[in-house]
C-alpha cells in the first residue's frame, strides 16, 4: 500500500471520531433532542401500571417499555374496569410527565386527577387498543 493510501484511510477513521468529540465538547445533549417520550434526567418519575384488559401479562409489557425510557414503575396490577383506550392519570400535576408516558405508550388519553396524598406521579391503565412493541429475537 502506497503512503498516500494510507493517509486517505487514517482520514477516513479519524476525522468521524473528531467530529463527534468537538460535538460532545460543544455542550449539546442528543438525548433531550432525540427523546420526548423519556423520562425527565435528575427526575423520579412514580409510575403504576394497571392491565384494564383480559389479555394476561400486559401491565408486565408496558412496565419493561415505561422503565426502557427511564420511567420509576413502583406498582403494577390488574383492574376489573374493562376498557378500550389506554388512560393515563396525572396524579402529582406534572401535565408534562403524563405526556411523555403517553408518547412512550404510544397513544394514550391524559386525564388530570391530582391527589397529593398518594405516592404515585403517573397512574396508567391500559386499553384493549395499546400493543406493546415487538420484542428483540435473541437466538
Amino acid at each position: 500500500m502506497k503512503r498516500w493510501q494510507l493517509v486517505g484511510i487514517a482520514a477516513l477513521v479519524l476525522v468521524p471520531i473528531g467530529a463527534t468529540a468537538v460535538r460532545s465538547k460543544s455542550g449539546h445533549r442528543v438525548t433531550a433532542i432525540a427523546a420526548p417520550d423519556r423520562a425527565p434526567d435528575s427526575v423520579r418519575v412514580r409510575v403504576q401500571v394497571l392491565n384494564g384488559t383480559s389479555t394476561r401479562g400486559l401491565a408486565r409489557r408496558a412496565t419493561q417499555v415505561l422503565r426502557d425510557h427511564g420511567f420509576d414503575v413502583v406498582e403494577t396490577g390488574t383492574i376489573n374496569d374493562a376498557r378500550d383506550t389506554t388512560l393515563v392519570l396525572d396524579l402529582s400535576g406534572h401535565p408534562d410527565w403524563a405526556k411523555r408516558v403517553a408518547r412512550a405508550l404510544g397513544t394514550a388519553r391524559i386525564q388530570a386527577r391530582t391527589d397529593s396524598s398518594r405516592y404515585l406521579d403517573i397512574a396508567v391503565v391500559l386499553g384493549t387498543t395499546w400493543r406493546p412493541p415487538a420484542q428483540p429475537f435473541y437466538p
